[in-house]
């Protein structure tokens, strides 16, 4: 048996606790930065404080510490002429470093460069849509938009690729990667037929933000309910009714949506007026009541243009219905239309134009007679006396003589 030269064996088990300890250090420093990119680029320094976050830190650099210890100990030590029966042969080391290793460390750096032009591209495109947005009420909400959608994409580019370059690393390895890829087909077609919904709603939640369809604060109807929206999520969107109502509707769920509050609006308003009346007239007196509810400050400053007069627009039952209409800003058509249709009716009052209401008139035409007309007498009010009952056969017969003017009849009366 050899002689054990300890002060090479130490030399090089410190040197191999050197090497562990820096490999486990940038182990960690790539977890971390795997954890950044997968949530978008945030500021996980305060989480990383928590026990929950940084236990899992430790025993990530506790493990690859052991296995680089374990894994380089064997070859430093062959590098000081000290042999062990155990362990990593440094000629298959120094084989698996140039074949597998530089496989391994391309991967890892193409990964990280993609993920990190994936992130530069999107706050680019951010930038960009930002400058060529005009400056509206809606800047901040359209900002927040926008950099949310940024973030979804880069999540998911971030985990598709995290994801890919582990599996191919893994690979490299020496792992059979196969019962990982047949778990994960079989697990995500598990998941896709239970979670289709929740993935329809993503997904269409997703392009609602994106196609800026609907805003916080728009009123809006979607499918057979309205109200003011009170948020967006990737999930649902919230409706509170004019009762107070919220309602919670899942973006998958949606079929039709109506926005109310789109830019701007308009007050629409049907106005009737009886048959009588002249039309031509009474537009001239709608135009000027558009044009006073304009000139009036507290009213002006939600009204975009000037008041259209659509027309007769319906022949009703009681009333000639004329249609009118005003451009506002969202939110301020209802306000508006009330206000319109008070000035509308003292309009009318003052100028004398009739505003019907739905009513019938009863009469009868000149060929019909009155109820109860003829004169009855008292004999004919009086009722008729009831007939006597018929003789029973059963009944004896009086006697009849005869009288010439029966004439013969040959017939004889019994005798009792």
């Amino acid at each position: 048996m050899n002689e054990i030269n300890w002060q090479d064996t130490a030399a090089g088990i410190g040197l191999s606790v050197v090497i562990a300890f820096v490999v486990a250090q940038l182990a960690t420093r790539v977890v971390r930065l795997a954890l950044r990119a997968a949530t978008g680029g945030l500021d996980l320094s305060a989480a990383f404080g928590d026990p929950i976050q940084r236990r899992p830190i430790r025993l990530i650099r506790g493990a690859v510490f052991i296995g680089i210890f374990v894994l380089v100990t064997r070859p430093i030590l062959q590098m000081f002429d000290v042999q062990l029966s155990y362990g990593v042969d440094l000629e298959r080391l120094s084989t698996w470093l140039f074949e597998h290793g530089l496989r391994v460390l391309l991967i890892a750096v193409l990964a990280y460069f993609t993920i990190r032009i994936t992130a530069l591209a999107v706050a680019h495109f951010e930038t960009v849509v930002r400058r060529g947005t005009r400056e509206t009420t809606h800047q901040a909400e359209f900002t927040q938009r926008l950099h949310t959608i940024g973030g979804l994409v880069k999540n998911a580019t971030n985990v598709l690729l995290i994801g890919a370059a582990a599996l191919m690393i893994l690979q490299e390895l020496g792992v059979n990667i196969t019962p990982l890829l047949t778990a994960a087909g079989i697990g995500g077609l598990a998941v896709g037929f239970g979670a289709q919904n929740l993935v329809r709603d993503v997904i269409s939640g997703f392009f609602l933000i994106l196609e800026d369809q609907v805003r916080v604060r728009d009123v809006v109807r979607i499918n057979d309910t309205a109200g003011l929206v009170e948020s967006i999520r990737l999930r649902t969107i919230v409706l509170r009714d004019l009762s107070g109502t919220v309602h919670i509707i899942p973006n998958g769920a949606i079929s039709t949506l109506s926005n109310l509050t789109k830019d701007y609006s308009y007050a629409v308003v049907d106005v009737g007026i009886a048959y009588k009346e002249d039309t031509d007239h009474v537009s001239a007196v709608l135009q000027d009541v558009g044009d006073d509810i304009r000139a009036d400050p507290e009213y002006a400053q939600h009204i975009l243009d000037k008041l259209e007069i659509l027309g007769v627009n319906e022949f009703g039952d009681s009333a000639v219905v004329i249609k009118i209409r005003i451009k506002t800003r969202p939110l301020k058509q209802w306000l508006i239309g009330r206000e319109l249709r008070r000035r509308i009716k003292k309009a009318f009052d003052a100028q004398g134009i009739e505003i019907p209401f739905p009513h019938m008139s009863l009469y009868f035409g000149e060929a019909s007679k009155p109820f109860l007309t003829q004169h009855l007498d008292k004999q004919e009010l009086t009722p008729t006396p009831k007939l006597a009952r018929p003789v029973s056969a059963k009944a004896p017969a009086k006697r009849r003589d005869s009288s010439p003017l029966d004439g013969d009849t040959g017939e004889s009366s019994d005798v009792e």
